[in-house]
């Protein structure tokens, strides 16, 4: 492997870590609460699902150790957030539902693309072309969700529900993985990485435009007072209140989705954020 890729790939593992590790704050949350509260199980099962195929692509591909390394890794972390969803889910169909989720797409799913490609095809590139179609047609998909939040910013003129971290992440992450995919010559590296490179680039934009708006800055104040509500809770009732946590303090993507509880907390999901 030419050393220059060598590096860009090591860059691209690193930022794609520190994206996969980031909704550790909110499964902290989960555990010492003891209830998923509003948080959604489908992001985590979605970008699982999009860390297993990439790892399986990694290694099918001759030379595709770094994107096999950091799915790989993806993979693990994507799978423990997903049991915890499962261990502390607020009710029964909500425990259901996430292990019904899980089994079909992450498993089932899964194990049909894996022995489809293993055993039907028998010719290695075919077998590549094939795996890594699959992989970028479920990225290009997942990026519905920075598409909804663009609207979702430009309707309320407020970036309350698109974190700065989150378009910077798709934007720098994207960048460096795309040049990776150039340099390797890979088509199904540069078309997702590419579009998110693009998305995050277009975020950052609408981010200055309407990051000093009068709904931005109410937003902020209603926030910074957030904090001061929460201590109140806990010395005045003994307990701490995990409602007040402001929306956009996780980054999970996951692309993710932008928003992982029902009203507006970032969603995981972008799988096509954390890839190689």
């Amino acid at each position: 492997m030419d050393s220059t890729l060598f590096i860009i790939g090591i860059i691209g593992n690193i930022i794609s870590v520190l994206v996969f590790i980031s909704p550790i704050k909110t499964f902290w949350r989960i555990v010492r609460s003891g209830s998923t509260e509003e948080f959604e199980p489908a992001p985590y099962v979605f970008t699982l699902l999009n860390a297993l195929l990439w790892l399986y692509y990694g290694l099918t591909k001759p030379d595709g150790l770094l994107i096999a390394t950091v799915n790989g890794f993806g993979a693990f972390m994507e799978a423990i957030y997903v049991v915890l969803f499962i261990v502390y889910a607020a009710d029964h169909a909500t425990r259901v539902k996430t292990a019904k989720l899980a089994t079909a797409l992450d498993i089932g799913g899964f194990g049909v693309v894996f022995a489809a490609t293993t055993f039907a095809i028998r010719e290695l590139d075919l077998r590549i072309m094939v795996i890594g179609m699959i992989c970028a047609c479920l990225n290009v998909l997942m990026y519905g969700s920075p598409l909804a939040a663009m609207k979702t910013v430009i309707n309320t003129k407020s970036v309350e529900f698109m974190p700065f971290f989150l378009s910077f992440s798709l934007f720098l992450n994207g960048g460096v993985w795309v040049t990776y995919a150039v340099l390797d010559r890979d088509i199904f590296l540069v078309i997702p990485n590419g579009l998110g490179f693009i998305l995050g680039s277009i975020q950052l934009i609408i981010y200055v435009i309407f990051m000093n708006s009068k709904a931005s800055q109410s937003s902020r104040e209603t926030q910074a007072s957030e904090p001061f509500l929460a201590s109140n809770d806990e010395h005045g009732q003994g307990e701490a209140s995990s409602s007040h946590v402001s929306p956009g303090n996780q980054l999970h993507f996951s692309l993710s989705l932008t928003s992982t509880r029902k009203k507006g907390d970032d969603q995981k999901f972008d799988g096509d954020n954390r890839r190689g």
